[in-house]
């Protein structure tokens, strides 16, 4: 148990029997009244996104999550199997709970696998991963930084706006949370 006073993003709470993951949270007082918490919850099999309200000093459920480094090894058909680091133990994560994960992950790649009761709920990937580019249409003569963009596809499949100068086989950084473009990198 804890208070929604001790709320942190990214923090699990148990609510009705159902999983939901704090993605914001907001202390706020009104001019009259008591103070409340505004949040932001995400249910973790679903994905669905609510807003709730709790009354200051609530006590809530909290669930837990157990949070370890795995290595992806491949995709088994049907499942993504996955190696944890410290064990060595495999498991089989669903393609429902990769979900959006699985348009960034390479093999051999480490993400972070957040479990509860041995349940995988979901994968927490960096802010931003490398990936090459396997192909784009060429630019044109006269492209600069500061123009258009076009379309360009990565090694993982997943189709991504860039620049008109990237052209294939570059590397590029791309924003897991949104898809972006974030830069070429250097070799």
């Amino acid at each position: 148990m804890a208070s929604t006073n001790d709320l942190k993003n990214g923090m699990v709470l148990d609510l009705d029997g159902q999983l939901w993951q704090v993605l914001w949270f907001q202390h706020h007082k009104p001019g009259k009244g008591n103070t409340v918490v505004r949040s932001k919850l995400k249910n973790v099999l679903s994905g669905k996104i609510i807003d709730k309200t709790f009354n200051s000093d609530t006590k809530v459920d909290t669930a837990t999550v157990d949070r370890r480094e795995m290595q992806y090894l491949y995709m088994d058909g049907e499942s993504y199997v996955f190696m944890d680091n410290e064990t060595y133990d495999q498991i089989m994560i669903s393609p429902e709970v990769i979900g959006d994960a699985k348009d960034y992950m390479l093999e051999n790649q480490n993400a972070i696998v957040a479990t509860h009761e041995g349940n995988p709920l979901f994968i927490d990937l960096p802010a931003s991963v490398e990936l090459e580019i396997t192909y784009t249409e060429p630019g044109l003569q006269g492209d600069r930084s500061t123009g258009g963009t076009k379309p360009a596809t990565l090694e993982t499949g997943k189709v991504i706006q860039v620049p008109l100068f990237i052209t294939n086989g570059e590397r590029v950084k791309v924003d897991t949370r949104d898809g972006s473009y974030l830069g070429r990198v250097s070799s």
